[in-house]
Protein backbone atom coordinates (compact mmCIF):
# COMPACT_ATOMS: atom_id res chain seq x y z
CA UNK A 1 0.00 0.00 0.00
CA UNK A 2 2.89 2.37 0.75
CA UNK A 3 4.33 1.75 -2.70
CA UNK A 4 0.97 2.53 -4.28
CA UNK A 5 0.71 5.82 -2.38
CA UNK A 6 4.23 6.82 -3.46
CA UNK A 7 3.31 6.00 -7.06
CA UNK A 8 0.27 8.27 -6.93
CA UNK A 9 2.25 11.22 -5.60
CA UNK A 10 5.12 10.65 -8.04
CA UNK A 11 2.64 10.58 -10.92
CA UNK A 12 0.97 13.76 -9.62
CA UNK A 13 4.36 15.51 -9.53
CA UNK A 14 5.05 14.45 -13.10
CA UNK A 15 1.64 15.68 -14.23
CA UNK A 16 2.22 19.04 -12.55
CA UNK A 17 5.59 19.48 -14.25
CA UNK A 18 4.15 18.51 -17.62
CA UNK A 19 1.14 20.79 -17.15
CA UNK A 20 3.28 23.75 -16.13
CA UNK A 21 5.55 23.26 -19.14
CA UNK A 22 2.57 23.08 -21.48
CA UNK A 23 1.08 26.22 -19.98
CA UNK A 24 4.36 28.00 -20.75
CA UNK A 25 4.50 26.45 -24.20
CA UNK A 26 0.92 27.59 -24.80
CA UNK A 27 1.95 31.19 -24.12
CA UNK A 28 4.89 30.92 -26.49
CA UNK A 29 3.03 29.26 -29.35
CA UNK A 30 0.27 31.83 -28.99
CA UNK A 31 2.45 34.11 -31.13
CA UNK A 32 1.34 32.91 -34.57
CA UNK A 33 3.33 35.50 -36.50
CA UNK A 34 6.57 34.05 -35.09
CA UNK A 35 6.04 30.30 -35.27
CA UNK A 36 3.14 29.34 -37.47
CA UNK A 37 4.47 30.47 -40.90
CA UNK A 38 7.25 27.90 -40.47
CA UNK A 39 4.66 25.08 -40.66
CA UNK A 40 3.36 24.43 -44.20
CA UNK A 41 -0.38 23.99 -44.46
CA UNK A 42 -1.99 24.36 -47.88
CA UNK A 43 -5.76 24.73 -48.05
CA UNK A 44 -7.94 26.36 -50.67
CA UNK A 45 -11.45 25.03 -50.08
CA UNK A 46 -13.73 22.89 -47.94
CA UNK A 47 -14.83 19.58 -49.43
CA UNK A 48 -17.48 18.33 -47.00
CA UNK A 49 -19.37 19.41 -43.87
CA UNK A 50 -19.93 16.67 -41.26
CA UNK A 51 -23.42 16.46 -39.72
CA UNK A 52 -24.24 17.85 -36.29
CA UNK A 53 -26.31 15.41 -34.23
CA UNK A 54 -27.18 17.90 -31.49
CA UNK A 55 -30.78 19.07 -31.47
CA UNK A 56 -31.35 22.52 -32.95
CA UNK A 57 -34.06 25.00 -31.94
CA UNK A 58 -35.06 27.52 -34.61
CA UNK A 59 -36.65 29.80 -31.99
CA UNK A 60 -33.19 30.42 -30.52
CA UNK A 61 -32.16 32.01 -33.83
CA UNK A 62 -34.42 35.03 -33.30
CA UNK A 63 -32.99 35.54 -29.80
CA UNK A 64 -29.44 35.50 -31.13
CA UNK A 65 -30.39 37.87 -33.96
CA UNK A 66 -31.84 40.31 -31.43
CA UNK A 67 -28.61 40.20 -29.41
CA UNK A 68 -29.83 37.95 -26.59
CA UNK A 69 -27.36 35.18 -25.76
CA UNK A 70 -28.52 32.62 -23.18
CA UNK A 71 -25.96 30.01 -22.16
CA UNK A 72 -25.20 28.06 -18.99
CA UNK A 73 -28.17 29.55 -17.14
CA UNK A 74 -27.05 33.15 -17.79
CA UNK A 75 -28.35 35.75 -20.26
CA UNK A 76 -26.34 38.58 -21.82
CA UNK A 77 -27.99 41.20 -24.03
CA UNK A 78 -25.79 43.18 -26.39
CA UNK A 79 -25.62 46.89 -25.65
CA UNK A 80 -24.38 47.99 -29.04
CA UNK A 81 -20.99 46.34 -28.70
CA UNK A 82 -20.02 42.99 -30.16
CA UNK A 83 -20.95 40.08 -27.93
CA UNK A 84 -17.27 39.11 -27.98
CA UNK A 85 -16.33 42.43 -26.38
CA UNK A 86 -18.72 42.12 -23.45
CA UNK A 87 -17.82 40.85 -20.00
CA UNK A 88 -19.03 37.23 -19.66
CA UNK A 89 -21.11 36.44 -16.55
CA UNK A 90 -19.27 33.15 -16.02
CA UNK A 91 -16.54 31.04 -17.55
CA UNK A 92 -19.11 28.39 -18.51
CA UNK A 93 -21.15 30.98 -20.39
CA UNK A 94 -18.07 32.24 -22.21
CA UNK A 95 -16.97 28.71 -23.14
CA UNK A 96 -20.36 28.01 -24.73
CA UNK A 97 -20.32 31.30 -26.62
CA UNK A 98 -16.79 30.80 -27.93
CA UNK A 99 -17.43 27.17 -28.84
CA UNK A 100 -20.01 28.28 -31.45
CA UNK A 101 -22.16 25.15 -31.02
CA UNK A 102 -25.14 27.55 -31.08
CA UNK A 103 -24.65 28.05 -34.84
CA UNK A 104 -26.87 25.02 -35.32
CA UNK A 105 -29.85 27.04 -34.09
CA UNK A 106 -29.25 29.63 -36.79
CA UNK A 107 -29.03 26.91 -39.38
CA UNK A 108 -32.34 25.42 -38.22
CA UNK A 109 -34.09 28.71 -38.98
CA UNK A 110 -33.26 28.29 -42.70
CA UNK A 111 -33.37 31.96 -43.68
CA UNK A 112 -31.09 34.46 -45.37
CA UNK A 113 -31.21 36.66 -42.28
CA UNK A 114 -29.90 33.95 -39.94
CA UNK A 115 -27.20 33.00 -42.45
CA UNK A 116 -26.06 36.61 -42.61
CA UNK A 117 -26.22 36.80 -38.80
CA UNK A 118 -24.06 33.70 -38.49
CA UNK A 119 -21.47 35.08 -40.94
CA UNK A 120 -21.37 38.42 -39.12
CA UNK A 121 -20.78 36.78 -35.74
CA UNK A 122 -18.04 34.52 -37.11
CA UNK A 123 -16.40 37.51 -38.78
CA UNK A 124 -16.55 39.50 -35.53
CA UNK A 125 -14.83 36.70 -33.66
CA UNK A 126 -12.09 36.45 -36.30
CA UNK A 127 -11.46 40.19 -36.06
CA UNK A 128 -11.52 40.39 -32.25
CA UNK A 129 -10.16 37.05 -31.00
CA UNK A 130 -8.88 35.31 -34.12
CA UNK A 131 -5.25 35.90 -33.19
CA UNK A 132 -5.42 34.99 -29.49
CA UNK A 133 -7.69 34.87 -26.47
CA UNK A 134 -6.92 32.90 -23.28
CA UNK A 135 -10.28 31.13 -23.11
CA UNK A 136 -11.21 31.01 -26.79
CA UNK A 137 -7.95 29.23 -27.59
CA UNK A 138 -8.16 26.77 -24.69
CA UNK A 139 -8.00 23.22 -26.00
CA UNK A 140 -11.58 22.13 -25.28
CA UNK A 141 -13.14 25.41 -26.50
CA UNK A 142 -10.93 25.45 -29.58
CA UNK A 143 -11.84 21.87 -30.48
CA UNK A 144 -15.55 22.58 -30.08
CA UNK A 145 -15.30 25.69 -32.30
CA UNK A 146 -13.43 23.89 -35.09
CA UNK A 147 -16.01 21.10 -35.15
CA UNK A 148 -18.88 23.60 -35.05
CA UNK A 149 -17.48 25.74 -37.87
CA UNK A 150 -16.89 22.70 -40.06
CA UNK A 151 -20.31 21.18 -39.44
CA UNK A 152 -22.09 24.52 -39.98
CA UNK A 153 -19.99 25.59 -42.96
CA UNK A 154 -23.02 25.46 -45.24
CA UNK A 155 -24.74 28.02 -43.03
CA UNK A 156 -21.77 30.38 -42.85
CA UNK A 157 -20.55 30.12 -46.44
CA UNK A 158 -23.79 30.04 -48.40
CA UNK A 159 -24.30 33.26 -50.39
CA UNK A 160 -20.96 34.62 -49.20
CA UNK A 161 -18.23 36.35 -51.21
CA UNK A 162 -14.74 35.12 -51.98
CA UNK A 163 -13.15 37.46 -49.47
CA UNK A 164 -15.05 36.09 -46.48
CA UNK A 165 -14.61 32.51 -47.73
CA UNK A 166 -10.83 32.93 -47.70
CA UNK A 167 -10.86 34.71 -44.34
CA UNK A 168 -12.98 31.93 -42.84
CA UNK A 169 -10.71 29.22 -44.23
CA UNK A 170 -7.55 30.97 -43.09
CA UNK A 171 -8.96 31.20 -39.56
CA UNK A 172 -9.83 27.51 -39.44
CA UNK A 173 -6.36 26.61 -40.70
CA UNK A 174 -4.78 28.80 -38.01
CA UNK A 175 -6.89 27.20 -35.29
CA UNK A 176 -6.17 23.68 -36.51
CA UNK A 177 -2.46 24.42 -36.67
CA UNK A 178 -2.47 25.65 -33.08
CA UNK A 179 -4.57 22.74 -31.86
CA UNK A 180 -2.16 20.28 -33.44
CA UNK A 181 0.57 21.49 -31.11
CA UNK A 182 -1.58 21.81 -27.98
CA UNK A 183 -1.80 18.91 -25.55
CA UNK A 184 -2.51 20.47 -22.17
CA UNK A 185 -5.61 18.49 -21.18
CA UNK A 186 -6.40 14.80 -20.96
CA UNK A 187 -9.49 12.65 -21.13
CA UNK A 188 -12.51 13.67 -23.17
CA UNK A 189 -10.99 17.06 -24.05
CA UNK A 190 -7.94 15.37 -25.57
CA UNK A 191 -10.06 12.93 -27.57
CA UNK A 192 -12.28 15.75 -28.84
CA UNK A 193 -9.17 17.63 -29.95
CA UNK A 194 -8.02 14.66 -32.00
CA UNK A 195 -11.52 14.28 -33.46
CA UNK A 196 -11.42 17.97 -34.46
CA UNK A 197 -8.06 17.45 -36.17
CA UNK A 198 -9.36 14.39 -37.99
CA UNK A 199 -12.49 16.24 -39.06
CA UNK A 200 -10.41 19.11 -40.42
CA UNK A 201 -8.13 16.75 -42.36
CA UNK A 202 -11.17 15.13 -43.98
CA UNK A 203 -13.04 18.38 -44.68
CA UNK A 204 -10.25 20.61 -45.99
CA UNK A 205 -8.76 20.01 -49.43
CA UNK A 206 -5.17 18.82 -49.98
CA UNK A 207 -4.89 17.06 -46.61
CA UNK A 208 -4.25 13.45 -47.65
CA UNK A 209 -1.08 13.22 -45.57
CA UNK A 210 -2.83 14.77 -42.57
CA UNK A 211 -5.65 12.21 -42.78
CA UNK A 212 -3.24 9.34 -42.24
CA UNK A 213 -1.53 11.03 -39.28
CA UNK A 214 -4.80 12.08 -37.64
CA UNK A 215 -6.27 8.61 -38.09
CA UNK A 216 -3.32 7.03 -36.33
CA UNK A 217 -3.60 9.47 -33.42
CA UNK A 218 -7.33 8.75 -33.25
CA UNK A 219 -6.64 5.01 -33.10
CA UNK A 220 -4.19 5.43 -30.24
CA UNK A 221 -6.47 7.70 -28.22
CA UNK A 222 -9.53 5.50 -28.68
CA UNK A 223 -7.49 2.52 -27.53
CA UNK A 224 -6.35 4.49 -24.47
CA UNK A 225 -9.72 5.93 -23.44
CA UNK A 226 -12.46 3.51 -24.55
CA UNK A 227 -12.51 0.45 -22.32
CA UNK A 228 -13.17 -3.09 -23.59
CA UNK A 229 -16.74 -3.00 -22.24
CA UNK A 230 -17.45 0.32 -23.98
CA UNK A 231 -17.17 2.63 -21.00
CA UNK A 232 -14.83 5.60 -20.75
CA UNK A 233 -11.60 5.45 -18.76
CA UNK A 234 -12.77 8.35 -16.57
CA UNK A 235 -15.79 6.24 -15.49
CA UNK A 236 -18.10 9.19 -16.30
CA UNK A 237 -21.27 7.90 -18.02
CA UNK A 238 -21.81 11.31 -19.61
CA UNK A 239 -18.49 11.03 -21.43
CA UNK A 240 -20.02 8.28 -23.58
CA UNK A 241 -22.72 10.66 -24.83
CA UNK A 242 -20.24 13.44 -25.55
CA UNK A 243 -17.85 11.20 -27.46
CA UNK A 244 -20.53 9.43 -29.49
CA UNK A 245 -21.93 12.79 -30.62
CA UNK A 246 -18.55 13.41 -32.27
CA UNK A 247 -17.60 9.90 -33.41
CA UNK A 248 -20.78 9.16 -35.36
CA UNK A 249 -20.43 12.28 -37.59
CA UNK A 250 -16.73 11.45 -37.98
CA UNK A 251 -17.65 8.02 -39.32
CA UNK A 252 -19.93 9.74 -41.85
CA UNK A 253 -17.12 12.11 -42.84
CA UNK A 254 -14.84 9.19 -43.70
CA UNK A 255 -17.55 7.67 -45.86
CA UNK A 256 -18.23 10.99 -47.58
CA UNK A 257 -14.58 11.09 -48.64
CA UNK A 258 -14.81 7.49 -49.89
CA UNK A 259 -12.37 6.42 -47.20
CA UNK A 260 -13.07 3.34 -45.13
CA UNK A 261 -13.51 4.33 -41.46
CA UNK A 262 -10.63 2.93 -39.40
CA UNK A 263 -11.38 -0.35 -37.58
CA UNK A 264 -10.53 1.30 -34.24
CA UNK A 265 -13.35 3.79 -34.78
CA UNK A 266 -15.88 1.14 -35.76
CA UNK A 267 -14.88 -1.11 -32.88
CA UNK A 268 -15.18 1.77 -30.40
CA UNK A 269 -18.68 2.58 -31.67
CA UNK A 270 -19.72 -1.08 -31.43
CA UNK A 271 -18.59 -1.20 -27.81
CA UNK A 272 -19.95 2.18 -26.73
CA UNK A 273 -23.48 2.02 -28.17
CA UNK A 274 -24.68 -0.76 -25.79
CA UNK A 275 -23.43 1.29 -22.83
CA UNK A 276 -26.12 3.88 -23.59
CA UNK A 277 -28.70 1.30 -22.55
CA UNK A 278 -26.56 0.03 -19.67
CA UNK A 279 -26.61 3.39 -17.85
CA UNK A 280 -30.20 4.21 -18.73
CA UNK A 281 -32.82 3.92 -15.98
CA UNK A 282 -36.41 2.82 -16.49
CA UNK A 283 -37.45 6.51 -16.70
CA UNK A 284 -34.97 7.15 -19.51
CA UNK A 285 -32.48 9.12 -17.39
CA UNK A 286 -28.78 8.31 -17.15
CA UNK A 287 -27.28 7.06 -13.88
CA UNK A 288 -25.64 9.86 -11.89
CA UNK A 289 -22.10 8.67 -11.20
CA UNK A 290 -18.64 10.26 -11.51
CA UNK A 291 -19.49 13.61 -13.06
CA UNK A 292 -22.82 12.78 -14.71
CA UNK A 293 -25.50 15.40 -14.22
CA UNK A 294 -28.77 16.11 -16.01
CA UNK A 295 -29.50 13.72 -18.87
CA UNK A 296 -29.57 15.45 -22.29
CA UNK A 297 -32.70 13.53 -23.30
CA UNK A 298 -32.80 14.81 -26.87
CA UNK A 299 -29.18 13.88 -27.51
CA UNK A 300 -29.58 10.48 -25.87
CA UNK A 301 -32.62 9.63 -27.98
CA UNK A 302 -30.78 10.71 -31.12
CA UNK A 303 -27.87 8.41 -30.27
CA UNK A 304 -30.16 5.50 -29.43
CA UNK A 305 -31.60 5.77 -32.95
CA UNK A 306 -28.13 4.80 -34.21
CA UNK A 307 -27.99 1.71 -31.99
CA UNK A 308 -28.45 -1.15 -34.44
CA UNK A 309 -28.10 -3.84 -31.79
CA UNK A 310 -31.15 -2.91 -29.67
CA UNK A 311 -32.30 -5.59 -27.26
CA UNK A 312 -31.60 -5.82 -23.56
CA UNK A 313 -28.64 -3.86 -22.15
CA UNK A 314 -25.56 -5.47 -20.68
CA UNK A 315 -25.73 -6.50 -17.03
CA UNK A 316 -22.05 -6.30 -16.22
CA UNK A 317 -19.43 -3.67 -17.13
CA UNK A 318 -16.36 -5.02 -15.31
CA UNK A 319 -13.79 -2.70 -16.90
CA UNK A 320 -15.87 0.40 -16.22
CA UNK A 321 -16.66 -0.79 -12.68
CA UNK A 322 -20.47 -0.91 -12.76
CA UNK A 323 -23.17 -3.54 -12.31
CA UNK A 324 -26.73 -3.38 -13.61
CA UNK A 325 -29.51 -5.45 -12.02
CA UNK A 326 -32.80 -5.34 -13.92
CA UNK A 327 -35.84 -7.40 -12.96
CA UNK A 328 -39.54 -6.89 -13.55
CA UNK A 329 -38.87 -3.44 -14.96
CA UNK A 330 -37.01 -2.27 -11.85
CA UNK A 331 -33.45 -1.10 -12.51
CA UNK A 332 -30.59 -1.05 -10.00
CA UNK A 333 -27.21 0.37 -11.09
CA UNK A 334 -24.26 0.06 -8.71
CA UNK A 335 -20.79 1.61 -8.67
CA UNK A 336 -18.31 -1.20 -7.98
CA UNK A 337 -15.20 0.35 -9.51
CA UNK A 338 -11.86 1.66 -8.36
CA UNK A 339 -10.69 5.22 -8.89
CA UNK A 340 -9.76 6.02 -12.51
CA UNK A 341 -6.17 6.92 -13.47
CA UNK A 342 -5.09 10.09 -11.74
CA UNK A 343 -4.90 12.13 -14.96
CA UNK A 344 -8.51 11.14 -15.76
CA UNK A 345 -9.90 11.60 -12.25
CA UNK A 346 -10.64 15.35 -12.38
CA UNK A 347 -14.39 14.64 -12.37
CA UNK A 348 -14.33 11.33 -10.47
CA UNK A 349 -16.55 10.92 -7.39
CA UNK A 350 -15.94 9.09 -4.12
CA UNK A 351 -19.10 7.01 -4.50
CA UNK A 352 -17.87 3.42 -4.32
CA UNK A 353 -20.74 0.95 -3.69
CA UNK A 354 -23.34 3.68 -4.17
CA UNK A 355 -26.44 2.72 -6.14
CA UNK A 356 -29.47 4.17 -7.89
CA UNK A 357 -32.85 2.48 -8.14
CA UNK A 358 -35.77 3.19 -10.45
CA UNK A 359 -39.08 1.37 -10.09
CA UNK A 360 -40.89 -0.89 -12.57
CA UNK A 361 -43.27 2.01 -13.27
CA UNK A 362 -40.38 4.20 -14.42
CA UNK A 363 -40.02 6.32 -11.29
CA UNK A 364 -36.53 7.21 -10.03
CA UNK A 365 -36.62 6.46 -6.31
CA UNK A 366 -33.10 6.34 -4.81
CA UNK A 367 -30.42 8.43 -6.54
CA UNK A 368 -27.06 10.11 -6.13
CA UNK A 369 -26.89 13.90 -6.00
CA UNK A 370 -25.07 14.12 -9.36
CA UNK A 371 -23.38 17.14 -10.90
CA UNK A 372 -25.31 20.33 -11.79
CA UNK A 373 -25.41 21.46 -15.42
CA UNK A 374 -24.29 24.99 -14.49
CA UNK A 375 -22.29 26.60 -11.67
CA UNK A 376 -20.30 23.39 -11.38
CA UNK A 377 -17.46 24.99 -9.43
CA UNK A 378 -19.86 26.09 -6.69
CA UNK A 379 -21.07 22.54 -6.12
CA UNK A 380 -18.10 20.45 -7.26
CA UNK A 381 -16.61 19.66 -3.84
CA UNK A 382 -20.00 18.66 -2.43
CA UNK A 383 -21.04 16.62 -5.45
CA UNK A 384 -17.83 14.59 -5.54
CA UNK A 385 -17.82 13.72 -1.83
CA UNK A 386 -19.10 10.39 -0.51
CA UNK A 387 -22.05 11.93 1.47
CA UNK A 388 -23.56 13.03 -1.87
CA UNK A 389 -24.02 9.37 -2.81
CA UNK A 390 -26.34 6.60 -1.69
CA UNK A 391 -23.68 4.63 0.14
CA UNK A 392 -21.85 4.52 3.49
CA UNK A 393 -19.71 7.33 4.92
CA UNK A 394 -17.25 6.69 7.76
CA UNK A 395 -16.31 9.33 10.31
CA UNK A 396 -17.70 12.11 8.10
CA UNK A 397 -14.98 11.56 5.48
CA UNK A 398 -15.04 10.47 1.87
CA UNK A 399 -13.79 7.08 0.71
CA UNK A 400 -11.22 8.90 -1.44
CA UNK A 401 -9.09 12.02 -1.06
CA UNK A 402 -9.03 14.90 -3.52
CA UNK A 403 -6.22 17.33 -4.24
CA UNK A 404 -7.64 20.78 -3.48
CA UNK A 405 -4.51 22.91 -3.92
CA UNK A 406 -5.30 25.95 -6.13
CA UNK A 407 -1.93 25.54 -7.88
CA UNK A 408 -2.72 21.94 -8.79
CA UNK A 409 -6.19 22.83 -10.02
CA UNK A 410 -4.80 25.66 -12.14
CA UNK A 411 -2.21 23.44 -13.83
CA UNK A 412 -4.32 20.31 -14.29
CA UNK A 413 -7.67 22.02 -14.82
CA UNK A 414 -9.29 20.33 -11.82
CA UNK A 415 -8.75 18.38 -8.60
CA UNK A 416 -7.55 14.81 -9.21
CA UNK A 417 -8.49 11.95 -6.93
CA UNK A 418 -5.90 10.31 -4.68
CA UNK A 419 -6.09 7.29 -2.40
CA UNK A 420 -9.45 6.00 -3.57
CA UNK A 421 -10.41 2.34 -3.18
CA UNK A 422 -7.56 0.23 -4.53
CA UNK A 423 -9.43 -3.06 -4.35
CA UNK A 424 -13.11 -3.79 -4.99
CA UNK A 425 -14.29 -7.40 -4.87
CA UNK A 426 -17.54 -8.23 -6.67
CA UNK A 427 -19.67 -11.38 -6.69
CA UNK A 428 -22.94 -11.68 -8.56
CA UNK A 429 -25.59 -14.39 -8.61
CA UNK A 430 -28.50 -14.37 -11.06
CA UNK A 431 -31.18 -16.60 -9.56
CA UNK A 432 -34.68 -17.36 -10.82
CA UNK A 433 -36.30 -15.53 -7.92
CA UNK A 434 -33.82 -12.67 -7.51
CA UNK A 435 -30.59 -11.02 -8.58
CA UNK A 436 -27.94 -10.84 -5.85
CA UNK A 437 -24.84 -8.65 -5.78
CA UNK A 438 -22.17 -8.64 -3.08
CA UNK A 439 -19.27 -6.16 -3.21
CA UNK A 440 -16.51 -5.01 -0.83
CA UNK A 441 -14.19 -1.99 -1.03
CA UNK A 442 -11.15 -0.85 0.97
CA UNK A 443 -11.49 2.92 0.61
CA UNK A 444 -11.45 3.33 4.41
CA UNK A 445 -8.89 0.61 5.12
CA UNK A 446 -5.72 2.72 5.38
CA UNK A 447 -7.26 5.46 7.54
CA UNK A 448 -9.66 3.54 9.77
CA UNK A 449 -8.88 -0.16 9.29
CA UNK A 450 -12.40 -0.81 7.93
CA UNK A 451 -13.75 -2.75 4.98
CA UNK A 452 -17.26 -1.99 3.74
CA UNK A 453 -19.28 -4.86 2.30
CA UNK A 454 -22.67 -4.25 0.66
CA UNK A 455 -25.13 -6.96 -0.36
CA UNK A 456 -28.07 -6.13 -2.61
CA UNK A 457 -30.96 -8.38 -3.63
CA UNK A 458 -33.50 -7.34 -6.27
CA UNK A 459 -36.59 -9.57 -6.44
CA UNK A 460 -37.65 -11.03 -9.79
CA UNK A 461 -40.72 -8.79 -10.01
CA UNK A 462 -38.69 -5.63 -9.31
CA UNK A 463 -40.87 -4.58 -6.36
CA UNK A 464 -38.51 -5.51 -3.51
CA UNK A 465 -34.92 -4.45 -2.87
CA UNK A 466 -33.14 -5.88 0.14
CA UNK A 467 -29.75 -4.74 1.32
CA UNK A 468 -27.17 -5.24 4.04
CA UNK A 469 -24.14 -3.11 4.83
CA UNK A 470 -21.51 -4.89 6.89
CA UNK A 471 -18.27 -3.51 8.34
CA UNK A 472 -15.14 -5.59 8.99
CA UNK A 473 -11.72 -4.98 10.44
CA UNK A 474 -8.85 -5.24 7.99
CA UNK A 475 -6.92 -7.31 10.53
CA UNK A 476 -9.12 -10.36 11.04
CA UNK A 477 -12.19 -9.58 8.90
CA UNK A 478 -14.39 -9.59 11.98
CA UNK A 479 -16.41 -6.76 13.43
CA UNK A 480 -14.05 -4.24 15.05
CA UNK A 481 -14.33 -4.09 18.82
CA UNK A 482 -11.93 -1.28 19.71
CA UNK A 483 -11.94 1.44 17.06
CA UNK A 484 -14.92 3.83 17.39
CA UNK A 485 -15.85 4.07 13.71
CA UNK A 486 -19.02 6.06 13.24
CA UNK A 487 -20.87 5.53 10.00
CA UNK A 488 -23.83 6.94 8.12
CA UNK A 489 -25.73 4.86 5.57
CA UNK A 490 -27.35 7.33 3.17
CA UNK A 491 -30.19 6.92 0.68
CA UNK A 492 -30.84 10.11 -1.33
CA UNK A 493 -34.47 10.35 -2.47
CA UNK A 494 -35.38 11.74 -5.88
CA UNK A 495 -37.09 15.17 -5.53
CA UNK A 496 -40.24 13.91 -7.27
CA UNK A 497 -40.79 11.45 -4.41
CA UNK A 498 -42.57 12.43 -1.16
CA UNK A 499 -40.95 10.95 1.93
CA UNK A 500 -42.54 10.53 5.38
CA UNK A 501 -40.88 8.99 8.41
CA UNK A 502 -42.74 6.10 10.06
CA UNK A 503 -43.97 6.66 13.60
CA UNK A 504 -41.83 3.86 15.05
CA UNK A 505 -38.67 5.51 13.73
CA UNK A 506 -37.47 2.39 11.93
CA UNK A 507 -38.41 3.40 8.41
CA UNK A 508 -40.10 5.77 6.00
CA UNK A 509 -42.80 5.79 3.34
CA UNK A 510 -41.93 7.00 -0.14
CA UNK A 511 -44.73 8.09 -2.47
CA UNK A 512 -43.81 8.18 -6.16
CA UNK A 513 -45.47 10.64 -8.59
CA UNK A 514 -47.87 7.90 -9.79
CA UNK A 515 -48.98 7.39 -6.14
CA UNK A 516 -47.15 4.09 -5.72
CA UNK A 517 -46.07 3.80 -2.07
CA UNK A 518 -42.78 2.17 -1.19
CA UNK A 519 -41.78 1.40 2.39
CA UNK A 520 -38.19 1.59 3.56
CA UNK A 521 -37.49 -0.29 6.80
CA UNK A 522 -34.32 -0.95 8.81
CA UNK A 523 -34.30 -4.15 10.82
CA UNK A 524 -32.29 -2.79 13.77
CA UNK A 525 -31.70 0.91 13.94
CA UNK A 526 -33.29 4.29 13.52
CA UNK A 527 -34.00 6.04 10.22
CA UNK A 528 -33.56 9.81 10.16
CA UNK A 529 -35.07 12.05 7.50
CA UNK A 530 -32.64 14.85 6.61
CA UNK A 531 -32.36 17.57 4.00
CA UNK A 532 -30.50 16.87 0.79
CA UNK A 533 -30.04 18.50 -2.61
CA UNK A 534 -30.53 16.98 -6.04
CA UNK A 535 -27.89 18.61 -8.23
CA UNK A 536 -28.57 16.78 -11.50
CA UNK A 537 -31.84 18.50 -12.40
CA UNK A 538 -31.97 20.18 -15.81
CA UNK A 539 -33.29 23.33 -14.14
CA UNK A 540 -30.54 23.39 -11.50
CA UNK A 541 -30.23 22.19 -7.88
CA UNK A 542 -33.48 21.12 -6.18
CA UNK A 543 -34.31 20.46 -2.56
CA UNK A 544 -34.94 16.87 -1.57
CA UNK A 545 -34.44 14.56 1.41
CA UNK A 546 -32.25 11.64 2.35
CA UNK A 547 -32.83 8.64 4.58
CA UNK A 548 -29.89 8.19 6.95
CA UNK A 549 -29.04 5.37 9.35
CA UNK A 550 -26.36 6.31 11.88
CA UNK A 551 -24.37 3.83 13.91
CA UNK A 552 -21.03 2.68 15.26
CA UNK A 553 -19.22 -0.24 13.69
CA UNK A 554 -18.26 -1.49 17.14
CA UNK A 555 -21.85 -1.66 18.41
CA UNK A 556 -23.75 -2.45 15.21
CA UNK A 557 -21.45 -3.91 12.54
CA UNK A 558 -24.36 -4.75 10.20
CA UNK A 559 -27.27 -2.72 8.89
CA UNK A 560 -30.02 -4.70 7.17
CA UNK A 561 -32.66 -2.74 5.27
CA UNK A 562 -35.57 -3.37 2.95
CA UNK A 563 -37.28 -1.26 0.27
CA UNK A 564 -40.58 -2.69 -0.97
CA UNK A 565 -43.69 -1.68 -2.89
CA UNK A 566 -46.52 -1.76 -0.36
CA UNK A 567 -49.41 0.04 -2.02
CA UNK A 568 -50.58 0.40 -5.61
CA UNK A 569 -52.30 3.55 -6.98
CA UNK A 570 -55.75 1.99 -6.49
CA UNK A 571 -56.04 3.71 -3.09
CA UNK A 572 -56.38 7.09 -4.81
CA UNK A 573 -59.86 6.21 -6.11
CA UNK A 574 -62.75 7.60 -4.07
CA UNK A 575 -66.41 6.79 -3.78
CA UNK A 576 -69.36 9.20 -3.81
CA UNK A 577 -69.14 9.41 -0.03
CA UNK A 578 -65.47 10.34 -0.02
CA UNK A 579 -62.23 8.49 0.49
CA UNK A 580 -62.01 4.72 0.62
CA UNK A 581 -62.03 3.22 4.09
CA UNK A 582 -58.80 1.31 3.39
CA UNK A 583 -56.94 4.33 1.98
CA UNK A 584 -53.58 4.73 3.74
CA UNK A 585 -53.37 7.90 5.78
CA UNK A 586 -50.21 9.57 4.51
CA UNK A 587 -49.22 12.76 6.38
CA UNK A 588 -47.82 14.44 3.27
Amino acid sequence: MARLELGHHAKLSWLLLRGAWRQLAGRVTSLPSVFWPLIPFRADRLLIAPPDLRTADATRASEIYSGRFAFAGKVVICDGRSIFEMEPPSEEWAAELLGFAWLRHLRAAESAITRANGRALVDEWIALQGSWHPLAWRQDVLSRRIISWLSQATLVLQDTDVSFYRRFLRSIVRQVRYLRHTDARRGVAQLQAIIALTDSALCIASQARRIKTATERLRQELQRQILPDGGHASRDPGAIIEILLELLPLRRAYSSRNIAPPPALLNALDRMMPMLRFFRHSDGGFARFNGMGATPADQLLTLLAYDETGGAPLSNAPHSGYQRLEAGGGVLIVDVGRAPPIELSLEAHAGCLSFEFSTPKQNPLIVNCGMPPTAREDWRQLARATPAHSTVTFNDTSSARFVISPAVRRVLGGAPMLDGPSHVAVRREDRDDALVLRATHDGYAKRFGILHERTLLLAADGTRLEGEDAFFSTDDHHAPDTMPNKYAVRFHVHPSVKATRLSDGHGAMLMAPDKDVWTFVVRDGRVDLEDSVYLAGAEGPRRTVQLVVYGNARDMPRVAWNLQLTSAPAFTRTTARGARADEPKLPL
